[in-house]
């Protein structure tokens, strides 16, 4: 098989998990208990019409299948309808700032983790067995395995309230007037530092355990020994040898990564009140808000699946041991 029919083949099989994930996107939201309307009116004083004309603006009252008939051809234009809780069409608070301020958040977050677990984690697997190995080990386990939200909070308690150096909260200083754009970069760079170190600790110890375990197996592999036969320098071997063959999962996680970044951190931007698409959720959730909720998954799934296959693609140009 080449490699157009294998681009192709993954374009299919891609496809049929984009429908069969849409449809669990609909149906999932359906069966949650609790009724939305409840979240909207909280006076005691509305009758039972008024809930049954709520019903009807959100087309809730039609049966099950016309609802996911409707559900799937308004996804093909990302029509989700209005959302419960704000009142506004579930594409125009989607694709907002709250999308841009995550994305500003949650890349550059995923590529100072890779590169620097990537970076660290084959200089302890080539020097293992070194203070260097345990210390970046030991560093690592300890950012992997503490929750996003304690960081968060050591890093707002350290640098926020004892050295004053970084914001409490926010994305931008409230009431401020910018002069020009340069001011306004710096406040939301300033705003934007808390979060970004967190997410950046936390991903950079899964990243560098990964690189590094994957490569003291690649070192231990038949063509690393007959490399050093041939009389090849070391650092051949690590970078052309080693890290090519080492870094495959790298990438995939850090594909599946950038696009499970439009979800946001919800720990993350609860913590620090960054307005973004985490604390989106988190507000949908809470207030049973299906069309946000399944304009959001939806646009997840979409860039999962997308991610899938240009992964795999990569994948085969990296590695050519693999057969279309």
């Amino acid at each position: 098989m080449g490699l157009r029919e294998f681009v192709f083949k993954r374009l299919i099989d891609g496809a049929i998990l984009f429908f069969m994930t849409v449809t669990l996107n609909f149906f999932l939201f359906r069966v949650m208990p609790g009724d939305p309307t409840a979240f909207l009116i909280e006076n005691p004083k509305f009758t039972a019409e008024t809930r049954k004309a709520l019903l009807k603006l959100f087309g809730l009252d039609k049966p099950l299948w016309e609802q996911y008939l409707i559900y799937i051809k308004n996804s093909f234009t990302f029509n989700f309808g209005i959302s419960f809780q704000y009142l506004a069409p579930v594409r125009d608070l989607i694709f907002s700032v709250r999308l841009l301020n995550t994305l500003a958040l949650m890349i550059p977050a995923t590529l100072l983790a890779t590169i620097l677990g990537v970076i660290v984690g084959t200089v302890a697997a080539w020097r293992r067995g070194s203070k260097f190995d345990s210390t970046s080990t030991f560093v690592s386990l300890v950012f992997y395995s503490t929750p996003v939200y304690w960081i968060g909070l050591l890093v707002m308690l350290v640098f926020a309230y004892y050295l004053g150096i970084l914001p409490f909260r926010g994305s931008i200083t409230p009431g401020i007037k910018y002069e020009n754009v340069f001011q306004f970069a710096a406040d939301y760079l300033w705003h934007l530092t808390g979060p970004l170190l967190t997410l950046t600790l936390v991903n950079f110890g899964g990243y560098l355990l990964i690189m590094r375990s994957n490569l003291l197996d690649v070192f231990s592999q038949d063509y690393i020994v007959a490399a050093r036969a041939k009389g090849l320098s070391e650092r051949t071997i690590l970078f052309s040898y080693g890290m090519r063959n080492a870094i495959l999962p790298i990438v995939t996680l850090t594909g599946l990564n950038m696009a499970f970044s439009i979800s946001g951190a919800v720990l993350t931007e609860t913590v620090f009140s960054w307005y973004g698409m985490g604390r989106l959720i988190y507000e949908a959730v809470n207030q049973r808000d299906y069309p946000l909720l399944e304009g959001i998954f939806f646009l997840l799934a979409l860039m999962v699946i997308i991610a899938n296959i240009i992964t795999d693609i990569i994948y085969a140009y990296l590695d050519p041991r693999i057969k279309y």
